[in-house]
């Protein structure tokens, strides 16, 4: 730890812009509103306007809706892939497609780190280095990594530990990372909920701290105010759901799942691919894709009303950024030698009244109605507390044991990313606005198509 550096403050967006600018790899992080979202947009936006080739991405597809990207695992062809055979490899240096994007690339985005695996991580440096030929990180791209680890952690089986953050990875070591932690709030003004959510992340739960929380348990929020309902189960989110559309008195229209192939597999189709095998449709009924399609416009996590119908019967939705898309049939595969062995085929959506926590990473809400009753991982009840902009507008339902604890290990390396992040703003600062000036034109010199 280097001297001097005690007591400086934590990163602003201003010096976090400096660096990516520069062309360093960056893990940008920060509490939930601090704005990580909003300084990578304008990143990637300066990006865009003088020509660099940019790969915007996400570990998951809700998150990806707020970058307009995709998820990292079709970008970098892996797919939901635990580990890469030598037939793997060949396959993905063999897509043309696929190595075009990824050549093509000057920048790669990752956000919402704290759901990728070590491994994937990994994979994904693997991949790069191989379709770029070369030995340096994600092949030579200047990588920005974007979360915050006391939210969701990945989702593990029994094939995995409980704890493969991305940052135990060994391609986290290889990036070098210049660590950005943002201190500036823009989602939250409550101090209420500032002090609940900070006393969350330093474990620090005091009495005063539940007493704030108890004081939200089964209250009204005010009127006129619709609440969006977290559950941490699909199945509660469903009721909900359900009940919901009955309320809309207009026709339904149906759509059933069809499916063909191997029977084992198909049913392994029908739990991921997140549609239900019979969906239920009205006008007026809040939904949610499943599935990405940007041929279509939509990504798995956009969000929509239910317009009308089509003359084929199909739903057309108009998404919350405004687009109209119609839902068609999608499919879902399972693929070994170039044979199809298992297909589910539906429309590729969901209802969305009530949201799983999960789904709800990213989101900034008005109000929301919380049930952390059966909390099962760490961080569940610090993303739902932290999606809503005060105190007042929380409902809580129920909470858990479980509820509000954050993973030790993550508290623990949170201190060194904080003292890091400090020693690099007192570095920064030391290095002079010409010589910061100087770095940033040289960086698009090297990566514009236009800049030479």
């Amino acid at each position: 730890m280097r001297k001097g550096t005690i007591g400086l403050r934590i990163m602003n967006q201003a010096n976090a812009l400096d660096l990516l600018m520069m062309g360093h790899n960056v893990f940008l992080t920060g509490q939930a509103g601090s704005g990580k979202t909003y300084l990578l947009n304008r990143y990637i936006d300066f990006l865009k306007k003088h020509k660099v080739n940019v790969a915007v991405t996400a570990s998951t597809g809700i998150a990806a809706t707020h970058l307009n990207g995709m998820t990292i695992h079709s970008w970098s062809g892996i797919g939901i892939k635990d580990t890469l055979s030598e037939k793997d490899i060949h396959k993905l240096l063999a897509s043309q497609k696929l190595r075009e994007r990824v050549q093509a690339a000057k920048v790669l985005v990752i956000d919402e780190i704290s759901m990728l695996h070590s491994y994937r991580l990994d994979m994904i440096n693997q991949v790069c280095k191989l379709l770029c030929q070369t030995s340096s990180p994600f092949g030579g791209l200047q990588v920005i990594i974007c979360g915050d680890f006391f939210q969701l952690p990945p989702v593990n089986d029994a094939n995995h530990p409980a704890s493969c953050f991305a940052y135990e990875s060994d391609s986290w070591n290889e990036l070098d990372l210049k660590i950005c932690y943002l201190n500036e709030q823009h989602r939250q003004w409550d101090e209420n909920l500032l002090d609940v959510l900070s006393s969350i992340r330093t474990g620090d739960l005091t009495e005063g701290t539940y007493e704030k929380l108890s004081s939200r348990l089964h209250r009204s929020l005010p009127v006129g105010i619709v609440p969006t309902k977290l559950y941490t189960h699909n199945i509660d989110v469903d009721i909900i759901n359900n009940s919901e559309l009955d309320k809309i008195d207009k026709p339904a229209c149906s759509y059933f799942m069809q499916a063909g192939g191997n029977p084992e597999l198909i049913e392994t189709l029908k739990r991921g691919c997140l549609a239900p095998e019979l969906l239920l449709l009205k006008e007026g009924a809040l939904v949610m894709f499943v599935k990405n399609s940007h041929g279509q416009g939509y990504i798995n996590g956009t969000l929509g009303k239910v317009l009308g119908f089509d003359g084929e019967g199909y739903p057309i939705i108009k998404t919350y950024s405004g687009q109209e898309i119609v839902a068609s049939p999608a499919s879902w595969t399972i693929d070994k030698d170039d044979k199809v062995l298992a297909e589910v085929c539906q429309i590729p959506l969901r209802l969305a009244w009530a949201i799983t926590v999960h789904k709800s990473q990213g989101m900034t809400l008005d109000a929301a109605e919380v049930d952390l009753s059966k909390t099962f991982a760490y961080g569940m009840g610090y993303v739902a507390l932290s999606r809503v902009k005060s105190l007042d507008g929380i409902r809580l339902l129920g909470i858990n044991q479980m509820a509000f604890q954050v993973n030790p290990g993550v508290s623990e390396i949170d201190i060194k990313f904080k003292q890091i992040s400090r020693e690099i703003t007192a570095e920064l600062k030391l290095l002079g606005r010409d010589e910061i000036s100087r770095r940033q034109k040289s960086f698009l010199k090297n990566n514009s198509l236009t800049i030479k």
